[in-house]
C-alpha cells in the first residue's frame, strides 16, 4: 500500500501522523510511504530522518494525497483539504464529525472512506486512539489555566498552589474519565484544591481511592456543578461521549455567576464543548472572556507540545496503521469490530451513529454495507 503522511496545516499543529520509526516499519513491511517536506519537522523529526528510514520525501500537499492509498494524518483536514478528497481514498485520522457538518459533507461526496482515532475500540471497550491525546490535555489544561490566572492575561492573579499563609486556587474539574483524572493529577501536584465532579457513583469510588481522598468528589448535578464552577478560579471541562457533540453541563448562567478574572478550559471543546460559552479557538488566538471569566477553547492543545505528542499518539495509532496497510481497508474493518467502530464514513454513506444524531441524518452500520456488498 502507499501511505501518504501530509503536513498538517490547522493553525500551529505542528504534529505528525507517521514518525520516523513508523516509517522504516511500514517500509520492512513492503509498503511506500510518502512524507511531505518538513512534516515532521515541528516535531522535531526532521526530512532526513525519515528518508533513511526509507520513506520518500515529497515535495508538495497535492502529490501526497494524489499518490496515496492511504492518508493519515492527526487532525481533521481543514476546507482547503477537501480538495484532495476522491472516491475509494482511505483518511485515518482525528475527525470530530459531530459539529463539522461541511466536513461530514465533503466526505461523504467524495466517497471517502473515513476511520477515527477518536471512535475507533480496543477489544476491552476503551478508545485507545483518543486516551493518549487526553493524557495530554488533561495534563495540559492545568498548566495553560495556571498561566491564564496570571494578571497579565487576565485571569484574577491567583497562584494555584498558594503560599503559607494564603489559601492556594480551587480547580473544578468537570468528567471523571481521561482528562479529568490527569487534569486532577497536574492541579493536585501543583497544591491546588481540587473538586472534581462525574455523574457515575462507581467512577466518584475509584477516584477517591486513586487520590488517597485528596481530591473532594462530588455526583454531578446542576445545583452542583453551579456551586462547584461558582467557587473555582479554574474550571477545566472533560466530558466526553465518543463520537457525539459533548453535553453542555456549565450553562451560561453558572458563567455568570463565576468570579471575575477565573479561567475556564474546555477540553471537550472539539467535540463542541461541554461549556455553553465555549467557542473553538487557535493557539494564534487562544483565549476571549465572557462576563469577564477567561475562556481558553483551543481545538489542538496537544499541538503545544508536539514531540511528546506525536510520539505519544503514534505509539498507539501505529499498530492499526500496519493492519489497515497490510490488510487492506476493507478487510481489517471486517475482521477487527475495533477498526470498525471507528468507521465514520464509506462511500457515500454515514456510518456512526453519534455523528448522525448531532447532525440528524439517516446512518448505516459499515458492517452493513460489507455484508451487502458481498
Amino acid at each position: 500500500m502507499i501511505i501518504g503522511v501530509p503536513k498538517e496545516v490547522k493553525d500551529h499543529e505542528s504534529r505528525v501522523g507517521v514518525t520516523p520509526a513508523g516509517a522504516k516499519a511500514l517500509v520492512e513491511a513492503g509498503h511506500k510511504v510518502l512524507v511531505e517536506t518538513n512534516a515532521g519537522a515541528l516535531s522535531a523529526m526532521p526530512d532526513d530522518e525519515y528518508q533513511a528510514s526509507g520513506a520518500e520525501i515529497v515535495g508538495s500537499a497535492y502529490d501526497v494525497w494524489r499518490l496515496a492509498d492511504m492518508i493519515v494524518k492527526v487532525k481533521e483536514p481543514t476546507e482547503k483539504e477537501y480538495r484532495h478528497f476522491r472516491e475509494g481514498l482511505v483518511l485515518f485520522t482525528y475527525l470530530h464529525l459531530a459539529p463539522i457538518v461541511d466536513l461530514t459533507n465533503a466526505l461523504l461526496e467524495k466517497k471517502v472512506t473515513g476511520i477515527a482515532y477518536e471512535t475507533v475500540r480496543d477489544r476491552f471497550g476503551a478508545l485507545p486512539l483518543l486516551i493518549p491525546m487526553s493524557e495530554v490535555a488533561g495534563r495540559m489544561s492545568v498548566q495553560v489555566g495556571a498561566a491564564y490566572l496570571e494578571k497579565e492575561h487576565g485571569g484574577r492573579g491567583v497562584l494555584l498552589g498558594g503560599v503559607p499563609g494564603v489559601a492556594p486556587g480551587n480547580v473544578c474539574v468537570i468528567g471523571g474519565g481521561i482528562v479529568g483524572t490527569n487534569a486532577a493529577k497536574i492541579a493536585l501536584g501543583m497544591g491546588a484544591k481540587v473538586t472534581l465532579l462525574d455523574n457515575s457513583l462507581n467512577r466518584l469510588r475509584e477516584l477517591d481511592d486513586i487520590f488517597g481522598g485528596r481530591v473532594y468528589t462530588v455526583y454531578s448535578n446542576s445545583y452542583n456543578v453551579e456551586k462547584a464552577v461558582c467557587e473555582a478560579d479554574l474550571v477545566i471541562g472533560g466530558v466526553l461521549i465518543p463520537g457525539a457533540a459533548a453535553p453542555k453541563i456549565v450553562t451560561k448562567a453558572m458563567v455568570a455567576k463565576m468570579k471575575k478574572g477565573a479561567v475556564i478550559v474546555d477540553v471537550a471543546i472539539d467535540q463542541g464543548g461541554c461549556i455553553e460559552t465555549a467557542r473553538p479557538t487557535t493557539h494564534s488566538d487562544p483565549s476571549y472572556e465572557v462576563n469577564g471569566v477567561v475562556h481558553y477553547c483551543v481545538t489542538n492543545m496537544p499541538a503545544a507540545v508536539p514531540n511528546t505528542s506525536t510520539l505519544a499518539l503514534t505509539n498507539a495509532t501505529f499498530p492499526y496503521l500496519l493492519k489497515l496497510a497490510r490488510m487492506g481497508a476493507v478487510a481489517a474493518i471486517q475482521e477487527d469490530k475495533g477498526i470498525a467502530e471507528g468507521v465514520n464514513t464509506y462511500n457515500g454513506v454515514l456510518t456512526y451513529e453519534a455523528v448522525a444524531q448531532a447532525q440528524s441524518r439517516d446512518w448505516t452500520p459499515v458492517s452493513d454495507l460489507l455484508s451487502a456488498a458481498k
